[in-house]
């Protein structure tokens, strides 16, 4: 069968640039390396911290190569891909964001081919099909809005306000994160029942609204057709079109191949350069040179800070407050669920209880600083060690600049003064070393020498070739990027659907504005 449009990938860019073309009349495919993430108390469990789960694999590891060490990185395969492990968090970049900031862009030659202007009516599109909870009013540096946020926020839990207070008395300005949770049951799924097991697990209740709960399901009754557990190995061309899209079955081994009038790769921001490189692709693009290159992933630590006693006793979620006072310095510090339980199931035997006992009476504050697109950050290929695909390795190169460990400095002495602030005994600092806000590897631009993609999201040298995910994005920001994503996503969908002279998308709007949500009860 050949189709209108196959999607290769089912996170943000994928699922999003699926909901548009599937509400456009498209016949779509999409294809997923990973199969679904059950749901139920499992999830709640030991074996349910999402790095322990079966879906983070390493049946095609990455090689990965810093200043410091050389590791082996796995990589999140599941329908609804990261999503259905993060914590919810949904920012909009800033306006200032779009713009030059020569600080940050150094010799990069990276620019925003568009402003937040035209990204404005796609994000409030993403806010309401994630029902995006959070407030307004407060945050400075929060950009225009055309209309509200679906729901209100749910009230703070002890460590939050503690937290709150605590950066009130230091002359800073506390706001919310805006989450994408729902506060109210809706058709089978339920309400969030505040269990603090969100950033970093698979949501039991059904509340956390990621893309295999709140997107995905509706999109197959509408017609669109899943493959689970599909590997894609290689794109074929003819000419400026992309004719073929090979693919080997996770699980059976088989070789398949599918064609479209178009495809949409939305695989994430390794593996798609991963998938371009192995296909001989660069060799078309006038920037062929720099596919895999200019990888961000934001300079980010978690600064723990150990209290006498449980800062949230209740074990509510307490991912809800940000300080963004910092922004313009380069990034902001967010409140996170200190991982006790991951701790529990991850570590080496002899430091888990140790490490859970010190994380039962911390509350972590997260910085995000936005790193610099460098030419040296990258991914790479290595054909002569293929994976058990036939894809060749997959090697990734990165370092931060002396200006990237500066902010983070700052944002990291910010941070245990906050906590000090908050009664705590002493600190700790812990690196993040994942590829969990990784952006920027085959990037729009406004130059067809150094940007593969142009305004449009089209892959320059091909017509029928668009990038819709992570490695879209010309700059990191300062925040977390998945909203935007998402909306750069249905923005590329709708210019398709438009020169396809398809119906124009409506965006979806049955959602309810949860201005009161109820009580939040404990499972």
């Amino acid at each position: 069968m050949s189709w209108d449009a196959i999607v290769i990938g089912s996170g943000f860019g994928g699922a999003m640039v699926a909901h548009v073309l599937v509400n456009a009349g498209h016949r779509v495919l999409m294809v997923e390396r990973g199969g679904w993430v059950g749901r139920g108390p499992d999830n709640w469990g030991a074996r349910g911290a999402g790095l322990v789960t079966p879906h983070y694999t390493m049946d095609a590891a990455v090689h990965v190569q810093s200043r410091e060490k050389h590791y082996q990185a796995g990589a999140w395969n599941c329908v609804g891909g990261q999503s259905v492990f993060y914590g919810g968090a949904s920012y909009r970049f800033r306006q200032s964001d779009f713009e030059h900031h020569a600080d940050v862009v150094g010799d990069s030659n990276a620019a925003w081919p568009i402003r937040y202007s035209d990204l404005e009516p796609f994000y409030a599109e993403a806010e309401w099909l994630l029902a995006v909870a959070g407030e307004t009013g407060r945050d400075s540096t929060e950009p225009p809005r055309s209309i509200p946020y679906a729901q209100r926020p749910a009230p703070l839990s002890a460590s939050a306000r503690r937290i709150a207070e605590a950066s009130a008395r230091l002359g800073l300005t506390p706001t919310r994160i805006p989450l994408a949770i729902s506060y109210a049951a809706q058709e089978e799924r339920g309400a969030c029942v505040a269990c603090g097991k969100c950033d970093g697990y698979a949501c039991a209740a059904e509340a956390k609204n990621d893309l295999a709960t709140a997107v995905i399901p509706r999109l197959l009754r509408q017609g669109m057709t899943l493959r689970t557990n599909t590997v894609c190995v290689r794109l074929v061309h003819s000419g400026s079109r992309v004719t073929t899209v090979e693919c080997v079955n996770r699980v059976t081994g088989t070789h398949e191949s599918f064609t479209a009038r178009r495809v949409f790769l939305g695989a994430g921001t390794l593996a798609t350069p991963h998938l371009l490189l192995a296909s001989g692709l660069d060799a078309l693009n006038p920037a062929g040179a720099t596919v895999g290159r200019y990888l961000t992933r934001h300079r980010n630590a978690v600064v723990f800070g150990a209290f006498a006693s449980r800062p949230n006793p209740e074990q509510d979620f307490d991912k809800q407050i940000a300080i963004m006072d910092f922004y313009r310095d380069g990034g902001c510090i967010q409140q996170m669920t200190p991982p006790e339980g991951l701790a529990r199931a991850y570590l080496p035997r002899v430091l888990r209880a140790p490490a859970a006992m010190f994380l039962a009476r911390a509350s972590g504050l997260l910085i995000i600083a936005e790193d610099q697109p460098r030419h040296h950050n990258a991914v790479t290929i290595d054909r002569s060690r293929p994976d058990r695909y036939g894809l060749p390795r997959l090697l990734v190169r990165h370092q931060y600049s002396a200006r990237d460990e500066a902010i983070a400095s700052r944002l990291i002495g910010h941070a245990k003064r906050i906590l000090r602030e908050a009664g705590a005994r002493f600190t700790v600092v812990h690196g993040i070393e994942t590829f969990s806000h990784a952006l920027g590897t085959v990037r729009m631009g406004l130059d067809d020498r150094t940007s593969p993609l142009d305004g449009e999201g089209r892959y320059r040298g091909l017509d029928n070739l668009f990038v819709v995910d992570g490695s879209a994005l010309p700059r990191s920001a300062g925040v977390n990027p998945s909203l935007t994503i998402a909306a750069n996503a249905l923005r590329i969908g709708a210019r398709v659907a438009r020169s396809s002279l398809s119906p124009l998308h409506r965006p979806f709007r049955t959602l309810p504005v949860w201005h009161n949500p109820p009580a939040l009860t404990k499972r």
